[in-house]
């Protein structure tokens, strides 16, 4: 079935179902520490696509791209500045590939690690960075933008503008914020879930969420926010699989699929468009998460 839209298919009651880890199971497959993620979309094309596989034959409706940190200002700080398309372009392409016609391809753009407040980088720079990444994206193939993991609203303000007026992709722009006290999330820069879904959507994103730093637990309590402050636009969440643990000196996600799939009913409740994974779920997960959301039609 030839695929619309995201923001289509959402509109028309249907929940979706997103991947999993990439860094997770990059590591799980050989990646070093220290190690560039994202020349692997050029080194070990193979590896890189059997991941993207591996999702789509778990349930997902959509799957990422190995791109995290493919923007000039993260790739300089592996003499690899200068492959930002090329290595960009081939991330988009590696899991076209594996989504066909029917699946989408949402190409991942992550922080910077630059602080417009620190003065550690200009807005120019920020904008030509994030722009030069997202328009390889689109060349490779990719259906829509998953500008996340996002602190600072000025730089979401600055990659949506950047995929706006420059690409026509669907634009989603995810923040991960930390608990404060009970109920209350901020990112590190102080933003509230309520505040990064407004300035998300005054900014142009289609799509809006939440990703990483939290197990599903927390985000319903996040989702609920975001609904409350936009209430008819799409809300993606992307959450770890529980909260890392050091068990023998090794960081692990302890939340299992059936644990996650239980939750699922409670994070659609609270707003949820799309469920996927971040750091430490795997195909597993993502496939009990398909098979529970395949039961809500909205």
């Amino acid at each position: 079935m030839k695929r619309t839209t995201i923001t289509a298919a959402i509109q028309s009651g249907k929940i979706l179902v997103s991947d999993g880890a990439w860094g997770t199971m990059l590591q799980q497959k050989g990646l070093k520490a220290g190690e560039c993620p994202e020349r692997w979309n050029l080194t070990h094309p193979d590896v890189v696509q059997e991941i993207a596989r591996s999702y789509i034959n778990a349930g997902a409706d959509m799957i990422k791209t190995n791109s995290f940190g493919g923007a000039s200002l993260k790739l300089e700080h592996y003499g690899l500045a200068s492959q930002v398309s090329e290595i960009n372009e081939a991330a988009a392409r590696l899991s076209r590939e594996m989504a066909g016609d029917d699946h989408w391809v949402i190409g991942s753009a992550g922080p910077t690690g630059k602080l417009l407040i620190m003065g550690d980088v200009t807005e120019e720079e920020l904008y030509e960075a994030f722009k030069t990444q997202i328009i390889a994206l689109e060349k490779g193939g990719a259906d829509a933008v998953c500008i996340e993991t996002m602190s600072d609203i000025d730089e979401a303000h600055l990659a949506i503008r950047a995929a706006k007026e420059n690409t026509q992709l669907e634009v989603i722009c995810t923040f991960t914020f930390d608990p404060i006290g009970a109920t209350d999330y901020r990112t590190m820069m102080g933003v509230s879930p309520a505040e990064a879904s407004i300035a998300c959507v005054n900014a142009g994103a289609d799509i809006i969420g939440t990703n990483c730093g939290n197990g599903l637990v927390n985000m319903i309590s996040i989702v609920k926010q975001m609904r409350e402050a936009i209430p008819d636009i799409p809300i993606l969440v992307h959450a770890n699989a529980g909260l890392p643990e050091i068990r023998n000196d090794e960081i692990i996600y302890p939340e299992t699929p059936e644990q996650m799939q239980a939750l699922i009913p409670q994070i659609i409740d609270a707003g949820a468009n799309i469920i996927g994974g971040c750091c430490g779920t795997t195909p597993a997960h993502i496939h009990l998460i398909a098979y529970q959301t395949s039961m809500f039609i909205q």
